[in-house]
């Protein structure tokens, strides 16, 4: 990989794809864009509207519509593409299963090409669906890696930064576990401005307001619904996220983010893709971070584990 010669693809040109892909397209990530769909015209229209655009970018880049051979000589795949949940099941791996079935078509697809490069899951349940491509693909855990929770993360610090009348970047808290109901938050290791949130809460009552550590949870595990249910999706997050994770890749960055990547012993955790703190750089997922967790922030990560645990086990 360099500079020159980037490639990214992104498989399923629907809301979050081709948002995913103009956001790359917007900060001259790479080289050459490539868009799959089944829509192969969807996928065309989106290319070409978003060559039109480069004209006006930072960098000269190439955006088509391809097919799976493109993926051969790229450097990341992001998969996007995903089924509609059926709405008549209580049983949430029936629920999974068409999904499923996209993953696993893209992906045998993909490495079919000959692709050597690192998966970029953003399909829903994201955490099962990073589990289901690493296992499909064959490829080393690194080279896979889950959305995660980096934008619930965003959504976090978003939340305490309006708060205090404060840039987002002022504040550092993780949102670990689960993209979903059971994640949780690293107060232990969350500050603003160098101070911790709890003393931050404590100190200024006032501008707080009443706001618990638990409300705020809640509302950054809401936060994606309350998007949802006004406007049928959730795109431009996302989208962001994602190519900054990407970024990170492709520019060798050492970023750490809470991404859903392989446990193996971490945390107590084995066999399971979960959002923790990891360095992410042109190898994909270069090591996690073991921060220290409270005992009942720990209890409640291994749980979140355990219902992501059942899920993958059913899917071997």
């Amino acid at each position: 990989m360099s500079y020159r010669d980037s490639k990214v693809v992104v498989v399923g040109a629907g809301k979050v794809g081709s948002t995913t892909a103009f956001s790359i397209v917007n900060q001259g990530l790479c080289e050459d864009v490539r868009l799959i769909d089944v829509d192969r015209e969807r996928a065309v229209g989106e290319a070409l509207d978003m060559g039109d655009s480069v004209f006006f970018m930072s960098r000269n880049m190439s955006v088509h519509a391809g097919g799976y051979d493109e993926c051969a000589d790229a450097d990341i795949v992001i998969v996007t593409a995903a089924a509609p949940m059926p709405k008549d099941s209580n049983d949430r791996l029936e629920m999974l299963r068409p999904s499923l079935g996209v993953v696993r078509s893209v992906v045998e697809q993909v490495m079919a090409s000959g692709f050597d490069g690192i998966f970029l899951v953003v399909s829903n349940p994201v955490d099962v669906m990073a589990y289901y491509t690493w296992k499909v693909s064959g490829l080393p855990r690194e080279r896979v890696i889950g959305s995660g929770t980096l934008l619930d993360t965003a959504r976090l610090c978003r939340a305490l930064s309006d708060m205090y009348d404060l840039a987002p970047a002022s504040v550092e808290a993780y949102v670990l576990g689960e993209h979903g109901d059971s994640e949780i938050v690293s107060w232990n290791s969350a500050t603003i401005g160098g101070k911790r949130v709890d003393d931050v809460l404590r100190d200024n009552a006032s501008r707080t307001r009443g706001v618990t550590r638990d409300e705020l949870r809640k509302r950054t595990v809401q936060a994606g619904w309350d998007i949802f249910s006004r406007k049928g999706n959730t795109c431009y997050g996302i989208a962001s996220s994602t190519a900054s994770i990407a970024k990170s890749i492709l520019f060798d960055e050492n970023r750490i983010m809470p991404v859903s990547v392989y446990l193996d012993g971490q945390y107590g955790i084995r066999d399971t893709f979960l959002s923790v703190p990891t360095i992410v750089d042109h190898t994909g997922a270069k090591e996690i971070v073991e921060i220290d967790l409270l005992p009942d922030e720990l209890e409640a990560l291994r749980s979140s584990a355990d219902l992501l645990h059942a899920l993958d086990e059913r899917l071997q």
